[in-house]
């Protein structure tokens, strides 16, 4: 009976995939991902989802270091921004 155990576990962890692929059967999770974003006269630090900021800076680069701390924390990426709004780079954090 093992091998027929085996056999069962694989194919209910391979419609596991792809149904996890297709998007069924999983809520959304909000992420921690930390967003370098033109804000005011300065910069501001952004959780992914949320309107409000989390922290306001005067220069980008220390925006940048608040936001990476968050995402080591929380094992997320920190994506920058430029001026105009269009991604710069990202750093990722995340333990896969």
């Amino acid at each position: 009976m093992p091998k027929q155990n085996t056999l069962t576990d694989a194919i209910q962890k391979l419609i596991e995939a792809i149904l996890k692929a297709l998007g069924y059967g999983s809520t959304k999770k909000r992420t921690w991902h930390q967003h370098v974003v033109p804000y005011e006269d300065g910069w501001a630090v952004r959780r992914e989802g949320n309107k409000r900021i989390t922290s306001k800076h005067r220069k980008q680069s220390t925006a940048i270091a608040k936001a990476k701390t968050l995402a080591k924390r929380y094992d997320a990426d920190v994506i920058i921004h430029r001026e105009s709004g269009g991604i710069r780079d990202r750093i990722s954090y995340r333990e896969d």
